[in-house]
């Protein structure tokens, strides 16, 4: 495969060589004047532009001729882009101040005016589109701009001052808007309109910036006026007149093109080290998922309990939504017929949304697997990126520090079941947009940005979101108490940014918001009982993943369950954090770190704190935010999770210095430490196991037969957040039937206080019972009568008991409450309640 690559390119770079020799001959042929006397260069790039070239041509070469007194000796250079019209045949082209120049064939835009700036040898260098969709006349403001000292002055349709006599179409003006949003973003911030094809440079830094591109097509001027700025060029933005001109040569597939290239750029500016970190953590996080990753669709993610079911139905569910144009927040597939408020769901939208594609081409099983790897892989190179703009360039240590905000205990223990919870790529987003709030360069722009990263990442997470807003509450304190002259200047623009910030992110989350506290099946908050703080010795311990230290006894001892594990740092780490800061106590960020580390910590053992060994209790600080709205719903035990990243950080500044020392032994006693510190908590693969088959009566189709219009498939017992198996056959079965129950998050009583799984209901109550009992109750007329209410609440057309623990009892149960006995099909068994069945 590499063979016709490397002969490719080869072919190209001689076709370049060939068009450059080319260029060279011409220019020597044509001598306009000596190359020393040249004042001004005029490139115009040309692909089949033979009916607009000639008066394009006409105009320029008389305003020029009838201002050389201002403009000096000039010359006109025409790149023809491998036109295949009579564009080199244009009679304009016998002026002798005109040379033409030209490609064996058609690459784009780009490769045109490179090769038409490399011909030129003025010491301005004009670049102008062949339509003169801005009059040529208006290089005299470009002119002024250029002698005030700028290495470039562009011509601007979005500054004051610019005058636009006919508009493009309407959807056009949109995308290149949207585009130069985008591109102020990514590549040169500042410059409202890089597109107009005109701009004037310094020659020797036109041929600098030109000859340095890559893009062969319309992200040229991108490339260009970031080459610019990059090396602090000053460049100026100057209002011109313009007039949209027909037969444009920018179709409807350039736009994607152009988003290409600043994808290009952005890649371009990453050090091979850079590629290799992401690369690294990509490995690490298909690592962790290995058991499952390579076959999705058949194993299980044991440690998950029920959220592998619960998330594969969220992303599917969402899929089958949007492909029959369907409201993404509600569903009714379960918890039939009062259905399921996903928005007060971690149904995680701005993921299972762009992944819907995938979800309904491959499966939700696939989606979610293929979402999850790489999603904590991205999470890892967000920390990364920030680590190396903010704190150190060492790629090595940020490389260690962003690994263990991403892979910490907490976060593998989440990697099992909650996504919401490892795709954390926006919070270091939104962590860096508030730092440059804080510096009140670009207060509104910033502000503008850090409302759209906020607004996306409700649509992840909101818990997370809370939570990554909690440990910058506690960062921004702590440092502010250390830096108080830092805090004075900051604290303006930031208040200012945040409430741009909110001005920009509430009309967006608005409507979902109000869906999911005032929508069908909302509830007012999730109680989690006192217990959901963690243990102080949950801190020091390992985590049941831990890959030579775990215990799963101990570690379950400590913790809710599998997936909350959120702590389990080890003592050899807290060990180490204590003596990085006394350490490096007299850095300011070192305070802070140190302080929001343990804040966090302390605010995650709860309202209560039991001293370890003893009945002694005391109250915690939670108690005092554990009533506010919001927080109210939270796991406290989760705020351990802000020790991660801050725990990172301060691991990457300790290797910053260690790594910088010439002292061998110093050297050696530091990377020792951190190694003794993480090798106890680095984490074993997940565990996953052979999924549990669905029954035939599913996959075969047979259940279509005994479900009509508006009725549900009722699996017996119900589906609950301890038994969810049934969303499986669901999504297998590409959701064509609805069932009672479920798992999922709804309101109960007259106070619609969160509840784990629907409403229980006094058949489904029962059955659960004799599944978990093996118990039956007499069963008469009284329990015949409510199941019969029951079915018809849930509007079933069949009653199906899969083979499960005390089976033969259900079965009886079954039997008894509908006076008849069940049918062995499809692996299951069935009780068809329609009429004369």
């Amino acid at each position: 495969m590499t063979e016709p690559m490397e002969r490719a390119d080869a072919e190209r770079a001689d076709a370049e060589r060939a068009d450059a020799e080319r260029a060279d001959r011409e220019r020597d042929d044509a001598e306009p004047a000596d190359a020393g006397e040249v004042d001004l260069s005029v490139v115009i790039p040309a692909y089949n532009e033979e009916e607009r070239l000639g008066p394009t041509l006409d105009a320029v070469t008389r305003y020029l001729s009838d201002n050389e007194s201002r403009f000096g000796c000039w010359e006109v250079i025409v790149s023809d882009d491998g036109s295949t019209d009579g564009t080199r045949e244009v009679a304009a082209l016998a002026h002798p101040h005109v040379r033409l120049v030209t490609a064996d064939r058609n690459r784009g835009k780009g490769n045109a005016l490179r090769l038409g700036v490399a011909a030129t040898t003025g010491a301005r260098v004009l670049v102008t589109d062949a339509d003169l969709a801005a009059p040529i006349e208006e290089l005299e403001r470009l002119d002024k701009a250029l002698s005030e000292g700028n290495a470039a002055a562009i011509g601007s349709r979005a500054v004051p001052g610019a005058e636009i006599a006919d508009h493009q179409h309407r959807l056009r003006e949109l995308l290149g808007r949207a585009g130069n949003l985008l591109i102020r973003a990514t590549a040169v911030p500042g410059l409202r309109d890089t597109q107009c094809g005109f701009k004037l440079f310094d020659g020797d830094l036109a041929r600098e910036s030109f000859a340095a591109s890559r893009l062969d097509g319309w992200g040229i001027d991108v490339e260009v006026l970031q080459h610019l700025h990059r090396a602090d060029h000053p460049i100026a933005e100057v209002p011109v007149r313009w007039s949209h001109q027909p037969g444009s040569k920018v179709g409807p597939l350039d736009y994607p093109r152009v988003l290409g290239d600043l994808v290009l750029l952005r890649l371009r500016r990453l050090r091979p080290a850079d590629l290799l970190v992401a690369a690294l953590f990509l490995v690490l996080s298909v690592a962790l998922y290995a058991h499952r990753f390579f076959d999705p669709g058949h194993r299980y993610l044991v440690d998950s309990i029920q959220d592998q079911n619960q998330w594969e139905w969220f992303f599917a569910v969402t899929a089958d939504n949007l492909a029959h144009l369907r409201n993404p927040l509600f569903s009714d597939l379960q918890n039939f017929p009062d259905g399921v408020n996903l928005m007060a769901n971690t149904v995680m939208l701005g993921m299972s949304v762009p992944f819907a594609p995938l979800t309904l081409l491959a499966g939700p099983a696939v989606s979610l697997s293929v979402c999850m790897a790489l999603g904590l892989a991205a999470t890892a190179v967000a920390w990364y990126w920030l680590i190396v703009k903010r704190v150190t360039r060492h790629r090595g240590a940020a490389f260690v520090g962003a690994a263990l905000a991403a892979f910490a205990p907490p976060m593998v223990s989440h990697a099992n079941a909650h996504p919401n919870f490892v795709i954390l790529f926006m919070v270091p987003l939104i962590v860096d947009r508030a730092l440059r709030l804080a510096t009140g360069a670009r207060v509104r722009r910033d502000g503008i940005v850090l409302g759209v990263l906020t607004a996306y990442q409700v649509f992840l997470g909101e818990e997370p979101l809370l939570l990554a807003a909690l440990g910058m509450v506690l960062f921004a304190g702590a440092y502010a108490a250390v830096r108080p002259d830092v805090a004075k200047g900051a604290w303006r623009p930031l208040g200012k940014g945040l409430l741009v910030a909110g001005a920009v992110c509430l009309p967006l989350v608005a409507f979902p918001l109000y869906w999911q506290f005032t929508g069908p099946q909302s509830y007012h908050s999730v109680l989690h009982g006192d217990n959901a703080g963690n243990s102080p010795l949950s801190l020091l311990a390992f985590a049941e993943r831990s890959l030579l230290f775990g215990d799963a006894a101990r570690a379950n001892e400590l913790s809710l369950n599998p997936t909350e594990q959120n702590a389990f740092y080890g003592w050899p780490l807290v060990l180490l954090a204590f003596a990085i800061a006394v350490r490096l106590w007299e850095r300011p960020l070192v305070k802070a770190l140190a302080f929001t580390s343990l804040a966090a910590a302390v605010l995650s053992l709860g309202p209560k704190i039991r001293i370890p060994l003893t009945d002694t209790v005391y109250p915690g600080p939670w108690a005092l935010v554990r009533k506010f709205p919001l927080f109210e719903s939270v796991i406290e035990g989760r705020v351990a999770m802000i020790c991660a990243p801050a725990l990172g950080v301060l691991l990457a500044v300790f290797l910053e210095k260690v790594l910088s020392t010439r002292r061998i032994g110093i050297l050696y006693a530091g990377l020792l430490s951190v190694a003794l510190a993480l090798l106890p908590i680095v984490p074993a693969p997940l565990r996953a196991v052979p999924r549990e088959q669905v029954p035939a009566f599913i996959t075969s189709g047979a259940w279509k037969s005994y479900v009509g219009r508006g009725e549900s498939l009722v699996p017996l017992p119900l589906p609950d957040p301890g038994a969810a198996e049934a969303l499986h056959w669901q999504t297998t079965a590409d959701l064509g039937f609805k069932v009672p129950g479920g798992y999922f998050n709804g309101p109960y009583g007259d106070d619609r206080i969160g509840i784990y799984g629907a409403v229980p209901r006094y058949t489904s109550d029962m059955l659960r019972d004799v599944r978990y009992t093996g118990k039956v109750p007499v069963i008469g007329r009284n329990w015949r009568a409510q199941a019969k209410k029951d079915f018809a609440y849930w509007k079933a057309g069949v009653l199906v008991v899969a083979p499960q623990p005390n089976d033969d009892k259900l079965r009886q149960a079954v039997t008894a409450l509908t006076g008849k006995p069940g049918k062995w099909t499809g692996g299951v068994w069935v009780w068809d309640l329609h009429e004369g069945s």
